[in-house]
């Protein structure tokens, strides 16, 4: 089939080339000219494993194209992809202006039937608006062409795109023309093989279950930080109640490891817009906004436990962090926890040196005007004289480090572990004092 996707950002740049992949002729177009060129060079500018070389696979065999040729991309596309960004606007509602302006420029430019499918995530009535703007875009042209469309939600999760892309639990296909809902089912069935992952719905529906599953992953994350709480202040540990409660079916152990919050481009700002959406038909959604109040706090948990145990007097001191993205596996720093210890450390005269296997370019951009920060090559470049080591990201290369040189290269050997990655027992053995998230009291005993 032939597509076309607006938007070459994290969701649109892994849908053009996973719909590459499977032979579509795929034509990506952005606005921004310096990033298409990136593209067209084979350089990605996100880190997403994998991305990268598919990328270059199918641009070669030109089957994945890009420009910033808007015209050119609504007359390619029988299916046009909207990608772009929703940002949070300062009242936590979504941004569609990047969403209607695609929209009105399909309507500008098409000579032939569409299919507009939503990929962005989007509140619940885009579409409605999406098809009021192409509509209206086409009666001021005086033209009567036929068009439709549909809510595709992405559920990607980064680090892991594309093997989510190519082998997803479920395609949500909102739809309400028959015709429409036929054809996209049509383009993902080579990604619909093993068994039938294809869940029908209304539009609205489908632009729900977006928010709903990430609303939902949030809770979870909010919940198992809330009741890690309770457990430092019990004399419990949070990790030994994991297990138990894990183990039950009916919750499982997907998105219940404590720790310093949730961060990136999704759930703060889906959980923000899902707020959002309930204030303005007047319902107070009480759930969602203790799920967002719990998460803001938590990111300043680790930054706590830092400063009592320095006495609050941080200034003139160096610390360690060991992670800056806000999960492993991506570069993105979008809301991460890392900032918010970041920001509070160096308010309170501290240094920061960090190290992150991907982030710290990231790093380096964002604090390019904070002289109390420093992203460092590798971990011991971090270590090196610091008065302590913050754990922030669960990186594999975190999870075994050589204590006996952490302790040699550190001040004091002390660790605030945002993850809780190591054992409490083998840390006090070895001297440490060991600060984690909710293992029964700090130090964690």
């Amino acid at each position: 089939m032939k597509l076309s996707i607006f938007g070459t950002g994290y969701v649109g740049l892994v849908t053009g080339t996973c719909f590459a992949e499977m032979g579509n002729d795929v034509l990506c177009i952005d606005v921004d000219a310096a990033k298409v060129a990136r593209l067209e060079a084979g350089e990605v500018p996100i880190y997403e494993p994998g991305l990268e070389d598919m990328v270059r696979t199918n641009a070669a065999r030109s089957q994945l194209r890009f420009s910033t040729d808007i015209e050119a991309g609504v007359a390619h596309g029988d299916i046009i992809f909207i990608a772009v960004g929703t940002p949070a606007d300062e009242d936590g509602s979504a941004d569609l202006q990047y969403v209607l302006s695609v929209a009105a420029s399909i309507g500008t430019h098409m000579d032939t039937e569409k299919i507009i499918i939503d990929k962005s995530t989007v509140p619940v009535g885009t579409g409605d608006q999406v098809t009021a703007a192409v509509a209206g875009t086409l009666a001021e042209r005086g033209a009567d062409i036929p068009f439709h469309v549909v809510s595709n939600p992405e559920f990607l999760k980064e680090g892991a795109a594309i093997a989510d892309f190519m082998k997803p639990d479920r395609i949500v296909i909102g739809a309400s023309s028959a015709f429409a809902a036929e054809v996209v089912e049509q383009l993902y069935a080579p990604f619909n093989r093993n068994r039938d992952k294809i869940v029908h719905m209304d539009v609205r529906s489908a632009e729900l279950t977006k928010y709903a599953a990430n609303v939902m992953l949030a809770t979870r994350i909010s919940l198992m930080n809330e009741l890690a709480n309770l457990a430092d202040r019990l004399g419990a540990d949070i990790e030994a109640v994991r297990r138990g409660i894990g183990m039950d079916p009916r919750i499982g152990f997907h998105f219940i490891y404590a720790g310093t919050g949730y961060g990136g481009s999704c759930f703060p700002k889906d959980v923000k817009a899902l707020i959002h959406t309930a204030d303005e038909i007047g319902y107070d959604a009480h759930i969602v906004r203790g799920v967002e109040h719990v998460n803001e706090a938590q990111k300043r948990v680790l930054f706590d436990k830092l400063s009592n145990h320095f006495a609050h007097a941080l200034e003139g001191r160096t610390f360690a962090m060991w992670g800056l993205a806000f999960k492993p596996n991506t570069d993105d720093m979008r809301e991460a926890p890392s900032r918010t210890l970041i920001e509070l450390l160096t308010a309170a005269g501290a240094r920061v040196r960090a190290y992150d296997p991907e982030a710290g370019a990231e790093a380096e951009r964002l604090y390019a005007d904070n002289p109390l920060f420093e992203a460092c090559a590798n971990r011991a470049a971090a270590l090196d004289g610091a008065d302590g080591l913050l754990v922030v990201t669960e990186w594999n290369e975190f999870r075994s480090p050589d204590f006996g040189a952490i302790k040699a290269a550190l001040k004091q050997p002390v660790i605030f572990d945002g993850r809780n990655l190591y054992n409490p027992a083998m840390l006090r053995e070895q001297g440490f004092a060991y600060y984690a998230i909710g293992r029964g009291g700090d130090p964690a005993r």
